[in-house]
């Protein structure tokens, strides 16, 4: 795998619980690991859910292979947030992992 092609930075989160001031369950993010990737917009769709438009975004994102990450992260660049629909590694050459994403705000 080409290092270059790894120019964005992000951070890759998990759910987790933690309490507020008055000792109430909270779901928050966790960060996971800060890594190097490749952001490819794939596609993008409107469409109308509950009167109001809808703008649906599908990338892949590329990084560096790792055993830990799972369908229930997030992956979040700036203010770019995605959800990971699917973890795919390479079985070939073992050096990479694509994650198939929606972005879920921002773009």
């Amino acid at each position: 795998m080409r290092i270059g092609s790894l120019d964005r930075l992000v951070v890759i989160q998990e759910p987790s619980t933690s309490q507020d001031a008055a000792g109430q369950p909270v779901a928050t993010w966790t960060t996971v690991v800060t890594v190097w990737a490749n952001i490819r917009h794939l596609s993008g769709v409107e469409s109308i859910k509950a009167n109001a438009d809808t703008s649906i975004v599908k990338a892949s994102i590329r990084i560096r292979r790792r055993t830990n990450i799972t369908s229930a992260m997030r992956v979040v660049h700036g203010t770019d947030t995605y959800e990971i629909k699917a973890v795919l590694p390479d079985e070939e050459s073992r050096q990479r992992l694509d994650l198939s994403c929606e972005m879920v705000n921002g773009g």
